[in-house]
Parts: structure tokens; C-alpha cells; sequence
């Protein structure tokens, strides 16, 4: 690959940028609006069922979360995977300036949104069987402090572990990936794609089990994860970050036990 950059090219460069930064703001933008209707604005009454009082499931309670875990996967997911994609373009680009880059970029989201789905629906089985052990209400908000603490103790504690460092060290260095991961073309892209998701569930897995604490449709809670992973993986200090909020997680499971065995008669 060349390293020399003419005006012709570094013009070509940001134009592609520009245009994938804006078709991934659009499509972020439309997962956050779809979220916050789901999250009870005018979305309330069409998914009434899934907020209702405790019962017993139905096939169409399962595909309506499975629905809302991939909306909001997207949503805070895609914002994160964005360095990834601009720097995919950009060499893509400088290995050959007459060849766009939009088709090894498209295959790359693909194959990241494949990953994030599949997550979904695992965490979509999740919901319904916490539910069905009564552990959760139907939103997927813990009813059990037990559990609760126990969530917090496990997602604080693996912000420490080998598996989250190694995970989160490919997801803050874009470059690093694709010089060890790269695939030409559209194909190419799309199994990148895939490898970078696999990455980032790895990473953000046990963060994402938060979700049952604060409700799987909290937008509130949506939101703090989305901003807390986005400044793990691009803020210089991002794993800082990350470690201190594991110390606070891990601090406020044990106070959840501890209370709850205290308060045991």
C-alpha cells in the first residue's frame, strides 16, 4: 500500500468520509428515534403487551423484544463502530483511488449488524427466561435484588479481566485491526464486519446485562451505556474509564448483597 497522498486523493478521502460518516449518523439517527418511540412515547401503546403485568409469554412477545434488543443494539452500537469504518474506507481508498469504497464499507456494517442481531436474540431468549423464573418483569427490570447484585458484581468484575482487555484493545485501535484482520472487497468487508462484532460483544456483553437492572427499554439507561461505551473504546483514557466504573459496579453489587443479607430475618 502506498503511503504517498495527492491532493486529488486526500480530496477523494474526505469525500468518501463525509459521505459514510453521514449515512451512519442517519441510520444511527433513525435507531435512537425508533428506540425512544419504543420507550414509551408513542410506541407505549403499540407494545403494550411487552410492558404489561407479569404472565406467561407468547411467540409474539418474544419477536416484539427481539425487535426492541436490535433497534436499540444498533443504536448503541453503530456510533461506536464508526472509526472502524472511516479508517476501512480510507485504505481501501489509498490501494486504489478509482475503486469506491462504499462496497467493502456496506459489507463491513453487514456484517457487523449480523453479529449484533444474533447477540439480540440471545439477549431476547434471556429476557424471556428471567422472566419466566421471576427475576424480571416483562420490560426486563430486575424484581429480584439477589440477582440484581449479582449483575452488577459480574459486569464490574469483568472490566478486569484478560478477555475484556483483549476484546477492547482491537476495538480502540482501528488500524491495528484491520492491518491484522484485512479482507479485500465487499466480502472481505462483510467478514471483517463480522470479526470487529464478535470484538465488541466480547467487550460489551456483561455491560449489556445492565439492561436487566434498569429495564431493557430504559432509555435512560440506553442512553448512559451508549455514552459509557463509546468513551471506553475512542477517549484516550477510555479503559481508565472503563476500570473505574468496574470498581463502582463491583462496590454497589456487593452493597445490593450485603443489604439484602442483612435485611434476611
Amino acid at each position: 500500500m502506498s503511503n504517498q497522498r495527492t491532493p486529488a486523493l486526500e480530496t477523494i478521502v474526505q469525500r468518501d468520509r463525509l459521505v459514510l460518516l453521514s449515512a451512519l449518523i442517519g441510520i444511527s439517527a433513525i435507531a435512537w428515534a425508533y428506540t425512544i418511540v419504543l420507550s414509551g412515547g408513542a410506541g407505549h401503546a403499540v407494545h403494550v403487551t411487552i410492558l404489561a403485568e407479569p404472565r406467561s409469554w407468547t411467540g409474539t412477545d418474544l419477536a416484539m423484544t427481539f425487535g426492541m434488543w436490535t433497534v436499540m443494539m444498533m443504536a448503541m452500537m453503530l456510533p461506536t463502530a464508526a472509526p472502524m469504518v472511516l479508517s476501512l474506507a480510507k485504505i481501501s481508498r489509498e490501494q486504489s483511488a478509482s475503486t469506491s469504497p462504499v462496497a467493502p464499507a456496506t459489507g463491513f456494517l453487514l456484517g457487523y449488524a449480523i453479529v449484533l442481531t444474533a447477540f439480540s436474540l440471545v439477549a431476547a431468549a434471556a429476557q424471556w427466561g428471567l422472566h419466566q423464573a421471576a427475576w424480571t418483569s416483562m420490560a426486563g427490570q430486575s424484581t429480584n435484588r439477589v440477582f440484581a447484585g449479582a449483575v452488577l458484581l459480574a459486569a464490574g468484575g469483568f472490566q478486569f479481566t484478560r478477555l475484556k482487555d483483549a476484546c477492547l484493545r482491537r476495538c480502540r485501535s482501528p488500524l491495528w485491526f484491520l492491518m491484522t484482520q484485512w479482507r479485500p472487497g465487499s466480502v472481505g468487508g462483510l467478514r471483517m464486519g463480522i470479526a470487529h462484532g464478535r470484538f465488541c460483544i466480547g467487550c460489551c456483553w456483561a455491560l449489556m446485562a445492565l439492561m436487566f437492572i434498569g429495564g431493557s427499554m430504559n432509555l435512560l439507561w440506553t442512553a448512559g451505556l451508549a455514552l459509557f461505551m463509546l468513551a471506553e473504546k475512542a477517549l484516550p483514557g477510555g479503559r481508565a474509564v472503563g476500570r473505574i466504573a468496574g470498581a463502582g459496579l463491583v462496590v454497589s453489587g456487593a452493597v445490593l448483597l450485603g443489604t439484602n443479607l442483612l435485611a434476611v430475618p
